[in-house]
Protein backbone atom coordinates (compact mmCIF):
# COMPACT_ATOMS: atom_id res chain seq x y z
CA UNK A 1 0.00 0.00 0.00
CA UNK A 2 1.30 3.15 -1.16
CA UNK A 3 -1.45 5.72 0.67
CA UNK A 4 -4.44 5.82 2.55
CA UNK A 5 -6.62 9.44 2.27
CA UNK A 6 -9.99 9.91 3.99
CA UNK A 7 -12.86 11.83 2.77
CA UNK A 8 -15.86 13.57 4.50
CA UNK A 9 -18.03 10.33 5.13
CA UNK A 10 -14.80 8.76 7.05
CA UNK A 11 -15.19 6.11 3.99
CA UNK A 12 -11.27 5.25 3.30
CA UNK A 13 -9.64 5.12 -0.28
CA UNK A 14 -6.52 2.57 -0.55
CA UNK A 15 -4.07 2.88 -3.35
CA UNK A 16 -2.32 -0.62 -3.50
CA UNK A 17 1.06 -1.34 -5.77
CA UNK A 18 2.16 -4.19 -6.42
CA UNK A 19 5.37 -5.16 -8.49
CA UNK A 20 5.28 -7.36 -11.66
CA UNK A 21 8.33 -9.05 -11.51
CA UNK A 22 7.86 -9.89 -15.19
CA UNK A 23 7.56 -6.27 -16.90
CA UNK A 24 7.80 -4.03 -14.48
CA UNK A 25 4.55 -2.82 -14.39
CA UNK A 26 2.52 -1.40 -11.87
CA UNK A 27 -0.80 -2.32 -10.70
CA UNK A 28 -3.09 1.12 -8.93
CA UNK A 29 -6.26 -0.63 -7.49
CA UNK A 30 -8.40 2.30 -5.62
CA UNK A 31 -11.63 1.34 -3.50
CA UNK A 32 -13.56 2.06 -0.42
CA UNK A 33 -13.56 0.03 2.88
CA UNK A 34 -16.73 0.74 5.60
CA UNK A 35 -17.41 -1.44 7.88
CA UNK A 36 -19.50 -1.71 10.92
CA UNK A 37 -18.91 -2.09 14.49
CA UNK A 38 -21.42 -3.86 16.93
CA UNK A 39 -21.08 -3.48 20.81
CA UNK A 40 -22.13 -6.03 23.04
CA UNK A 41 -22.74 -5.71 26.63
CA UNK A 42 -21.77 -9.16 27.67
CA UNK A 43 -22.04 -11.40 30.89
CA UNK A 44 -20.37 -8.71 33.17
CA UNK A 45 -20.59 -10.08 36.77
CA UNK A 46 -21.25 -13.20 38.44
CA UNK A 47 -21.86 -14.14 42.34
CA UNK A 48 -22.10 -17.21 44.45
CA UNK A 49 -24.51 -15.59 46.82
CA UNK A 50 -25.68 -18.93 48.81
CA UNK A 51 -23.82 -22.30 49.02
CA UNK A 52 -26.69 -25.10 50.47
CA UNK A 53 -25.92 -28.55 51.26
CA UNK A 54 -29.08 -31.17 50.50
CA UNK A 55 -29.73 -33.15 52.55
CA UNK A 56 -29.73 -37.47 51.49
CA UNK A 57 -31.30 -40.70 52.82
CA UNK A 58 -28.64 -42.92 54.44
CA UNK A 59 -29.10 -45.03 52.06
CA UNK A 60 -27.72 -42.39 49.47
CA UNK A 61 -24.41 -41.29 51.14
CA UNK A 62 -22.26 -42.13 48.31
CA UNK A 63 -22.19 -38.39 47.19
CA UNK A 64 -23.05 -35.02 48.96
CA UNK A 65 -24.90 -32.65 46.59
CA UNK A 66 -24.58 -28.69 47.20
CA UNK A 67 -26.26 -26.82 45.63
CA UNK A 68 -24.77 -23.22 44.45
CA UNK A 69 -27.07 -19.96 43.72
CA UNK A 70 -25.77 -17.81 41.09
CA UNK A 71 -26.40 -14.12 40.04
CA UNK A 72 -25.09 -12.37 37.16
CA UNK A 73 -25.31 -8.67 35.89
CA UNK A 74 -25.33 -7.77 32.06
CA UNK A 75 -26.71 -10.19 29.11
CA UNK A 76 -28.07 -13.68 30.22
CA UNK A 77 -25.91 -16.60 29.64
CA UNK A 78 -26.75 -20.19 27.64
CA UNK A 79 -24.64 -22.00 29.43
CA UNK A 80 -22.61 -22.82 32.29
CA UNK A 81 -19.40 -24.68 33.16
CA UNK A 82 -18.70 -25.62 37.05
CA UNK A 83 -14.91 -26.76 37.61
CA UNK A 84 -13.98 -28.42 40.93
CA UNK A 85 -10.49 -28.55 41.83
CA UNK A 86 -7.72 -28.95 44.80
CA UNK A 87 -8.10 -26.53 47.50
CA UNK A 88 -5.39 -24.55 45.95
CA UNK A 89 -7.20 -24.62 42.49
CA UNK A 90 -4.37 -25.70 40.84
CA UNK A 91 -5.42 -29.44 40.26
CA UNK A 92 -8.92 -29.97 38.13
CA UNK A 93 -11.25 -32.79 39.33
CA UNK A 94 -13.82 -32.45 37.52
CA UNK A 95 -15.46 -30.17 34.60
CA UNK A 96 -19.35 -30.47 34.17
CA UNK A 97 -21.03 -27.96 31.42
CA UNK A 98 -24.98 -27.26 30.85
CA UNK A 99 -26.94 -25.20 28.55
CA UNK A 100 -29.07 -23.04 30.58
CA UNK A 101 -32.41 -21.51 29.56
CA UNK A 102 -32.82 -17.75 31.50
CA UNK A 103 -35.44 -16.13 30.25
CA UNK A 104 -36.05 -12.54 32.34
CA UNK A 105 -33.71 -12.58 35.56
CA UNK A 106 -29.89 -13.96 35.70
CA UNK A 107 -30.79 -16.43 38.84
CA UNK A 108 -30.24 -20.06 39.15
CA UNK A 109 -29.46 -22.72 40.86
CA UNK A 110 -26.70 -25.05 39.72
CA UNK A 111 -26.36 -28.69 41.81
CA UNK A 112 -23.19 -30.72 41.86
CA UNK A 113 -22.33 -34.16 43.70
CA UNK A 114 -18.69 -34.82 45.19
CA UNK A 115 -18.00 -37.91 45.73
CA UNK A 116 -15.93 -37.66 48.85
CA UNK A 117 -15.42 -35.19 51.88
CA UNK A 118 -12.84 -32.77 51.64
CA UNK A 119 -12.43 -28.62 50.37
CA UNK A 120 -12.78 -28.06 47.33
CA UNK A 121 -12.23 -24.71 45.32
CA UNK A 122 -15.33 -23.96 42.73
CA UNK A 123 -15.03 -22.18 39.71
CA UNK A 124 -18.59 -21.44 38.07
CA UNK A 125 -18.66 -20.01 34.57
CA UNK A 126 -21.15 -18.28 32.94
CA UNK A 127 -20.98 -17.59 29.19
CA UNK A 128 -22.84 -16.91 26.06
CA UNK A 129 -21.80 -16.28 22.52
CA UNK A 130 -20.11 -13.08 23.13
CA UNK A 131 -18.42 -13.52 26.50
CA UNK A 132 -17.92 -15.39 29.84
CA UNK A 133 -17.85 -14.69 33.86
CA UNK A 134 -16.25 -16.40 36.29
CA UNK A 135 -17.11 -16.92 40.08
CA UNK A 136 -14.72 -18.64 42.43
CA UNK A 137 -15.49 -19.81 46.06
CA UNK A 138 -14.24 -22.49 48.72
CA UNK A 139 -16.13 -25.41 49.94
CA UNK A 140 -15.74 -27.77 52.67
CA UNK A 141 -18.13 -30.87 52.24
CA UNK A 142 -18.46 -33.04 55.19
CA UNK A 143 -20.23 -36.28 54.50
CA UNK A 144 -23.49 -33.92 53.22
CA UNK A 145 -22.47 -31.15 55.25
CA UNK A 146 -21.11 -28.33 53.40
CA UNK A 147 -19.93 -24.85 55.02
Amino acid sequence: TTGASSDSDFSTTVESVEDNPDGGCHIYRYGYYSTGISVVEGILEVNIIQMTSIQTTESHTENSLVDFVVTCQGSLPTDVCTVVSDPTCQMSKSMVCDPVMITDECLLTIRRAFEEPGTYCINITLGDDASQALASALISVNGGEST
